[in-house]
């Protein structure tokens, strides 16, 4: 039987859990309202399903889930930093956006650095959280090493999210949201929790040789989206995304972890662009612009990223969420059971 429930009750429900496995309730509060917003979205693979992976990372104390992010303004540049001393991602982005938001406003561009952070969400909340203040915005992270290089034999990249928000006046956003691997490694694992397999190109077992058998996948790696085009933008989220903002790389991130059940701890960087200052002096206006762009692309018949994930937004929040009886089994499991639901 399926069950209705309001986008707030819901998130209420995740933050409980987390505050009563011992997350403080910084962590407990940004933890629930971006897997509320997957579920809300129809993002499964970034909704309830997460809430274990995090219980689980923070049993194996590979997250601080009392951890409180700290915003280094880093004053008179044009980059800002948070450390997350080992929390997770998401408080610490909200920690540093609106100094993120000011600061692109002021010089045109500015890039917001998080460091030592536990990262397990979808990036598209955040790119929609730079849009909301009139701003262009990319995000990108590594994860732990489970792609496999095009033209190499075993893991060595991150399945490594990218993400663009374009704002709109009077429409939601333009974004997308993707991982440079064919597809997101949660994913796979709900194919394997479903007993389906998976399409043909997306992953090779332990030997290299192409699967579509979920288990062996997990054992083997994923491949890159577009062969060498995945590959390389993939390894550009390694250097820029890793290296260059003093963080984990992917194989290093999955050296620390030892497993790749965790949430991985790596780092992230989130760039913020103010249209009006990039086309100061220019003629037109760049958001009017860029609306014949899309009204272009529609009226080919052609979808904007993102569409889908909007109508189950508003269908979410006008009819609620609906979770099946297991679902809502399982949450009270993790809210009685807290960290000892994790075996």
């Amino acid at each position: 039987m399926e069950h209705g429930l309001t986008v707030e009750d819901l998130r209420g429900r995740i933050e409980e859990i987390f505050l009563r496995a011992g997350t403080n309730a910084v962590q407990a509060a940004a933890l629930s309202r971006v897997i509320v917003a997957g579920e809300r979205d129809g993002c499964k693979s970034h909704g309830i399903y997460r809430i274990e992976g995090v219980l689980r990372t923070l049993r194996a104390g590979k997250a601080d889930g009392t951890a409180i992010p700290e915003l280094d303004p880093c004053t008179g540049s044009a980059i800002l930093r948070v450390n997350a001393r080992g929390g997770f991602s998401t408080p610490a982005f909200e920690l540093g956006l609106p100094a993120l938001a000011e600061r692109a406003r002021e010089l045109g561009l500015a890039a917001l650095v998080v460091n030592d952070c536990s990262h397990f969400s979808a990036l598209w909340p955040e790119v929609e959280a730079v849009t909301d203040h009139g701003l262009a915005a990319l995000v990108m992270c590594p994860s732990y090493a489970t792609v496999v290089p095009t033209g190499g034999t075993s893991p060595l990249l991150g399945t490594n999210p990218f993400a663009f928000g374009w704002p709109r006046r009077d429409a939601p956003p333009y974004v997308f949201d993707f991982a440079t691997s064919v597809a997101a490694r949660g994913e796979i694992e709900l194919h394997r929790r479903a007993g389906k397999p998976l399409p043909e190109g997306w992953a090779i077992d332990a030997a290299g040789r192409p699967t579509t058998d979920p288990e062996a996948a997990l054992a083997g790696a994923m491949l890159p989206f577009g062969g060498h085009k995945g590959s390389a933008i993939g390894t550009m989220i390694e250097l820029l995304a890793g290296i260059m903002i003093g963080d984990l790389t992917s194989p290093e991130v999955l050296d620390f972890l030892g497993a790749t059940t965790l949430s991985p701890m790596h780092g992230e960087l989130i760039l913020a662009l103010s249209p009006e200052k990039f086309a100061a002096g220019r003629k037109g206006d760049p958001f009017a612009r860029a609306e014949t762009l899309f009204e272009a692309i529609q009226g080919q018949g052609a979808r904007l990223p993102s569409q889908r994930r909007f109508a189950a937004r508003q269908k979410a929040l006008a009819e609620g969420i609906v979770l099946t009886g297991a679902e809502l089994a399982q949450l009270d499991r993790w809210h009685d059971l807290g960290l000892d639901a994790i075996a």
